[in-house]
C-alpha cells in the first residue's frame, strides 16, 4: 500500500515503482492493490488515523488547541479530456482546463479534508461541506479563508450552525456594517452603521431556516447544495433572504472585531500563511507528469487527490515526531529551548526530503521493532541538520 500510494501522491504513477524480483511491488500486485484499496473511504479513514494520533503529541499542543482551521484550494490543470474540469485564464490560461483541490488545515498544521472541484467554482459553496464532513477527532469552531469565501448567506449559515466565519477581508474598510436597531447610539460607530437588519425578514421564515440549519446538521444535504438552493442564479429566495438577514449581523459584529483586534488579524495571516505553506509542499510531492492531474473521471480525481492529502500528513507527522525528539534531546543535554521558539516551528518544512530517484520501501533494521532513526549532530558551529 506504501507503494502505491507513493505512485499517486507524487503522480509519477506506479511504473516506476514496479520490482519485478519483489512479489509485493510486482506489476500485477500493484494494479491490484491501487484497484481494491485505494478508494475515498479508505484514504479518509487512514487519514483520520494520522491526524487524532498527531494531535496527541506534546510539541502539536504548541501550535494550536486544534479550534481554529483554515480552508484554500490548490488548482491543478487537467491537460486531458474530462467532464469534471472547467476553464479559469486567471489558474489555467486562456486554453487549459483544471481543477481545485478545496482542503482544510487546521491550527495543528494537519489536514482535516480535502474537496475536489472542477474548475473554480465559488470556493465558499464548499466552506461548511468540509467542516461538516471531516472525519477526525478534531473539531474546530472557527475557520478562515481568503475574501472570496465571505458572502453573507455564509456567515448565516455558519452562525446557524455554532460556528465563527472569520475571513480575511482585503477590502474591509468599504465594507457596511448593519444594526439591528434604528435608534440605537453606538458612538463613533454610527457613521458606519447606516442600514439596519430586517428583523421581520428572519422572524417571517424562522421556521424554514431552522430546517435548514437541521438538514446541515444531520447531515441530510450538503451546504454547497442548500447554497444554489437559496440563491439560484445570485437571486436569493425568502429564506435565502432570512439567512442573509442574519449573516449580516453576524459580518457586522466580526468587522468590528477585525478592524480593532490586531491579535486577530495576525491570527489569521499565520493560519492563512500555513496553509499556503502546506501548498508548496503539495506542489513538491505532486511532482510527475509536470504537476498536472491526468485522471479522467471525478473519482480518480478524488482518490488521487487524497492520495497527496494523505501523504502531506505523513510528512507532516514525520516531522513532527523527529522534531519533538530533537528538542528532548536538546533539553536533555543541558540546551535552553524556549516555548515561543517552539510555537513558531513548522513541521512543514521539507529540504530534507529528496523527492526524486529511486523509492525504496525496504524497512531498516533500526526502525523495525518501531524505535526511532538516530537524529544527525553537527559536529561543527553553523552545521544544520
Amino acid at each position: 500500500m506504501a507503494a502505491v500510494l507513493t505512485a499517486e501522491a507524487t503522480n509519477v504513477g506506479v511504473e516506476p515503482i514496479v520490482h519485478d524480483g519483489v512479489d509485493a511491488l510486482s506489476r500485477d500486485r500493484l494494479f491490484w492493490v491501487e484497484q481494491n484499496y485505494l478508494r475515498a473511504q479508505t484514504l479518509s479513514r487512514a487519514n483520520a488515523r494520522l491526524v487524532d494520533y498527531h494531535m496527541r503529541l506534546p510539541l502539536v499542543q504548541a501550535w494550536g488547541g486544534g479550534e481554529l482551521a483554515s480552508a484554500d484550494g490548490l488548482r491543478f490543470i487537467t491537460p486531458i479530456r474530462t467532464l469534471n474540469s472547467g476553464p479559469n485564464p486567471k489558474y489555467f490560461g486562456t486554453r487549459r482546463r483544471g481543477v481545485t483541490f478545496y482542503n482544510f488545515l487546521s491550527d495543528q498544521f494537519s489536514g482535516l479534508h480535502g474537496i475536489l472541484i472542477p474548475g473554480t467554482q465559488r470556493d465558499s459553496f464548499y466552506i461548511l461541506d468540509g467542516l461538516l464532513e471531516q472525519e477526525t477527532a478534531l473539531r474546530p469552531v472557527e475557520i478562515t479563508s481568503d475574501t472570496h469565501g465571505s458572502s453573507e448567506i455564509v456567515f448565516g449559515l455558519f452562525r446557524l450552525l455554532g460556528y465563527q466565519f472569520s475571513p480575511r477581508l482585503a477590502d474591509s474598510g468599504s465594507a457596511t456594517l448593519y444594526r439591528a436597531d434604528a435608534d440605537a447610539d453606538y458612538g463613533p460607530l454610527n457613521p458606519l452603521t447606516r442600514d439596519k437588519v430586517n428583523i421581520k425578514q428572519i422572524t417571517s421564515h424562522w421556521d424554514d431556516v431552522l430546517r435548514v440549519a437541521g438538514s446541515l446538521h444531520s447531515g441530510t444535504i450538503k451546504a454547497s447544495e442548500v447554497l444554489r438552493v437559496l440563491a439560484p442564479g445570485g437571486k436569493p429566495t425568502p429564506t435565502g433572504k432570512a439567512i442573509m438577514e442574519i449573516g449580516r449581523l453576524d459580518r457586522s459584529a466580526y468587522l468590528s472585531s477585525y478592524f480593532t483586534d490586531e491579535l486577530l488579524r495576525r491570527r489569521i495571516n499565520t493560519q492563512l500563511n500555513r496553509q499556503e505553506s502546506r501548498h508548496n509542499l503539495a506542489r513538491k510531492i505532486f511532482h510527475g507528469q509536470k504537476g498536472e492531474l491526468r485522471q479522467s473521471y471525478r473519482e480518480g480525481q478524488e482518490d488521487q487527490l487524497g492520495a497527496l492529502g494523505l501523504m502531506l500528513n505523513i510528512v507532516i507527522l514525520w516531522n513532527t515526531v523527529y522534531m519533538q525528539k530533537i528538542i528532548a534531546e536538546m533539553r536533555a543535554e543541558g540546551i535552553h529551548v524556549r516555548d515561543e521558539d517552539i510555537a513558531r516551528l513548522s513541521p512543514l518544512k521539507f529540504a530534507h526530503i529528496n523527492f526524486h530517484g529511486r523509492y525504496s520501501f525496504a524497512l531498516p533494521s533500526e526502525v523495525q521493532g518501531g524505535q526511532l532513526r538516530s537524529t544527525r549532530k553537527p559536529e561543527t558551529a553553523g552545521t544544520t541538520i
